[in-house]
């Protein structure tokens, strides 16, 4: 049996974090420690002065390694929460981010408004990646169907596994293919994140990012805007009269992704909407002016 408790555990396990770079440490060694010794984060507290044994203090060292080395805690418990559910995340994947939830939030927004008397919506989230986006939208509307592509089969398996565990995989059809390129029109709704970091910004980002996680579900190419690009080229007949678009962007593009939509969409109405921080995150594009509820544009 080992001599140190639960509460040493942590503490040694904050310092050493906190010397390698890790700007969360105290969370991170209390969030890797629970995940070690299969407990909730709140049930350390009640089990501070319990002594560890040899194998669950090897098991949490282990994990304090590798957060160390950079590793994101996401990747290394294999689980992030989003939107008040757990999701599933390998290193296939992006790890979903707090912003993105203004996304969901303004497609949810969306869509409960123009649902109301109308046949089932058809909603393609194109990028899923981890699934966050549309099995989120699947537990919160029951009434819609979903298509979610992804260009990487390991990255649309995760996205099955976090269907299944939220008990929404039968409303979502799932699609190995870039964008909407092999998606049956017509949609209704297309929500998507799709990359935006240039070239040049991802040697600049922090090394929990630029060496772990998906350089595919990162870069946007030279102006951080390729991926746009792509995406509206791909949606361009397969949409409705009085379709939308949603995409997560990075606020210092958002002007110039809205120009892309004008664009390709003409006719459209185009709006911002700001995160919790104030600054521009989601980009919209819709076809009847009087549904777009939202500054800008």
């Amino acid at each position: 049996m080992s001599t140190r408790t639960l509460l040493e555990v942590v503490r040694l396990s904050t310092t050493f974090l906190a010397e390698h770079g890790s700007p969360s440490a105290r969370l991170d060694a209390e969030l890797l420690a629970a995940h070690a010794l299969q407990l909730r984060r709140i049930d350390l507290y009640l089990q501070f002065d319990r002594p560890l044994k040899d194998d669950e203090l090897e098991s949490v060292r282990e994990m304090v390694r590798r957060r160390g080395h950079g590793e994101p805690v996401a990747y290394i418990t294999g689980v992030r929460e989003f939107y008040g559910r757990d999701f599933a995340v390998s290193r296939d994947v992006l790890i979903p981010r707090p912003e993105t939830e203004t996304l969901v939030q303004v497609a949810l927004d969306h869509i409960r408004a123009v649902a109301d008397g109308r046949s089932i919506l058809r909603v393609a989230d194109l990028g899923t990646g981890s699934g966050c986006i549309a099995v989120t939208l699947a537990c919160e509307l029951p009434d819609i169907k979903l298509t979610a592509t992804d260009v990487s089969g390991a990255a649309l398996e995760v996205a099955r596994t976090n269907a299944s565990r939220h008990g929404v995989s039968e409303r979502i059809t799932f699609v190995e293919t870039s964008w909407a390129d092999a998606v049956d029109g017509p949609i209704d709704v297309v929500v998507s994140n799709p990359p935006y970091v240039t070239d040049d910004e991802l040697a600049e980002t922090e090394r929990d990012v630029r060496g772990f996680e998906p350089e595919t579900a990162l870069l946007g190419g030279e102006d951080g805007l390729h991926a746009y690009r792509a995406l509206l080229e791909s949606i361009g007949d397969r949409m409705n009269a009085d379709s939308a678009v949603f995409v997560e962007v990075d606020p210092r593009r958002a002007e110039g992704v809205l120009e892309l939509m004008q664009a390709a969409l003409p006719g459209s109405s185009t709006a911002l909407h700001a995160d919790l921080t104030g600054r521009a995150r989601v980009a919209a594009c819709v076809k009847r002016r009087t549904l777009l509820a939202a500054a800008g544009g």
